[in-house]
């Protein structure tokens, strides 16, 4: 399937490709491309901040800067008050930043000294201090003046990238910029998407420049976002005779004393996400209460693996962990599930479970939140987000099967073609209690109902996106929204209902 140029999330050496085809072009030498991006940023700022008299423009020693220097050419040309500040040039005399410097200069613009900078000095400030190359942490002045702007009020607009964000993996180095939004130029980044920098880059606007998409071609991205787009076709067709029967039997194990809400919101998710049955498998001390609320759901109670084994044999899918615990029972039932043939999807217990007795499969889906990723390779939740691509890779290569990395930007291995997604359009009303749950419900739920392993995981989360996002506008803000909310919103979002 062909992934449309909008889709591709593009890392550094995909980038320096394009910039040099794009440089290449006929008309785009002698700094035509930069004019173009400094005439977007300018069309954004118009756009978002376009009562704003006085605008400052930070820019750096490369290209980025230049971009910053016709941005302010353009903005002072358009009637507003710019203010620079930059370092020394960093390139030689005939590069395009370094033409764009002087071309603000001799436009009578004055470039004041890093030093000098305050953010009380303009109303909205533009990042063009470093771009996609950044290869150490930022220090000294650059530090300083990121940390005083990141205090500050004031509104930012970075261009590209959010200076000191690394594009390949989302996560930061030492310090970066915070901003409102990121104009991003050519093409999208993975590291704009996924971990620490989606607290940095806020809204990314794809400035596509005028080029022309041939110049994408053979060029490698890292993975492919995924919105949400066109949801209610990609779930599983029910067709009008269909019966229960027909739409899968999900089995969830879990619910040990103490932890049974966990395994009763997966089963309460998968009903709601289309399976025609779901049937909960838990410890005999509440199994009689379990659905009391939800008398949809069947119940079995199990005090051993021996009493798991026949249920196995109805079931068109298991998920298994919610609430599992890793005591005797838990470890039992774990291992009994781990050995069924069938298709799994394995969550928190489970896969601390999993990470003290590592085994593949090449048909389960696996999702990890980083904390268990980082038990699973035997490091840290930190490690973990500072190239969470990484960790994904590493996990897949480790345990086989499909993996889908809980975060911020969702990573899944299992697209198409091979290709990992970032799954994106989350919100921080979903950093509660049970959202994990829901997720494991879901995906256990489009198993049981045929799809394929990486299909589901996509599939899964981005429907669990879709949901929570329509549970924020019902009630009206994200703080408070419960996992209970999203489940309740499954059966509108799947029909595109806002």
């Amino acid at each position: 399937m062909t992934v449309p140029i909008a889709n591709r999330l593009y890392g550094e050496s995909g980038m320096r490709e394009l910039d040099r085809r794009a440089m290449a072009l006929p008309g785009m030498g002698g700094g035509a491309l930069m004019e173009r991006a400094g005439q977007a940023l300018l069309d954004a700022l118009a756009d978002v901040h376009p009562g704003a008299g006085r605008v400052g423009v930070l820019c750096g020693p490369g290209n980025n800067g230049g971009d910053g220097f016709v941005l302010a050419r353009l903005a002072a040309a358009a009637g507003r008050e710019v203010v620079v500040h930059a370092g020394a040039p960093g390139e030689a005399g005939d590069s395009d930043g370094e033409r764009a410097r002087q071309a603000w200069r001799r436009s009578g613009g004055a470039i004041q000294p890093l030093q000098a900078f305050g953010p009380e000095q303009a109303e909205v400030w533009v990042d063009c201090l470093f771009g996609i190359g950044l290869r150490r942490p930022l220090e000294g002045i650059y530090a300083e003046m990121i940390d005083a702007l990141n205090r500050s009020d004031k509104p930012v607009l970075a261009a590209d990238v959010p200076s000191g964000i690394d594009i390949d993996t989302g996560s930061v180095r030492g310090v970066a910029v915070r901003a409102a939004r990121t104009v991003t130029m050519i093409a999208d980044k993975l590291g704009l998407h996924t971990g620490t920098a989606v607290d940095h880059a806020g809204q990314v606007q794809v400035a596509s420049l005028g080029l022309p998409p041939d110049i994408h071609a053979d060029v490698p991205w890292l993975a492919v976002r995924d919105s949400g787009c066109g949801l209610p076709g990609r779930l599983p067709l029910r067709p009008p005779g269909a019966h229960k029967g027909d739409c899968g039997h999900l089995l969830v194990v879990g619910g040990a004393p103490g932890y049974s809400g966990a395994a009763r919101l997966a089963a309460v998710a998968g009903l709601r996400a289309g399976a025609g049955r779901v049937t909960l498998v838990t410890h005999p001390e509440h199994a009689a209460f379990a659905n009391l609320e939800r008398p949809e759901l069947m119940v079995r109670a199990v005090s051993s693996a021996r009493e798991l084994q026949p249920l196995l044999s109805g079931a068109d899918a298991v998920a298994v962990g919610p609430g599992l615990a890793q005591d005797a029972w838990g470890r039992a039932l774990w291992q009994t599930v781990a050995d069924w043939p069938g298709p799994l999807v394995a969550d928190a217990d489970a896969l601390n479970l999993l990470a003290l007795a590592p085994r593949r499969r090449t048909d389960w889906v696996l999702t990890p939140h980083p904390g268990e990723a980082g038990r699973l390779l035997g490091s840290r939740a930190a490690a973990v987000n500072s190239d969470r691509l990484g960790s994904l890779r590493g996990l897949v290569d480790r345990f086989g099967g499909v993996v889908l990395l809980k975060g911020a930007g969702t990573l899944v291995s299992g697209g198409s073609g091979g290709m990992p997604v970032c799954v994106t359009g989350g919100h921080p009303g979903m950093a509660t209690a049970g959202m994990g749950d829901v997720l494991t419900g879901i995906i256990g739920a489009l198993r049981a109902q045929g799809l394929d392993a990486g299909p589901a995981a996509v599939t899964g989360a981005a429907w669990h996106v879709a949901a929570a996002n329509l549970a924020a506008r019902r009630l009206e803000g994200e703080r408070g929204m419960l996992a209970g909310d999203v489940i309740e919103a499954l059966p509108a979002s799947a029909a595109g209902i806002r």
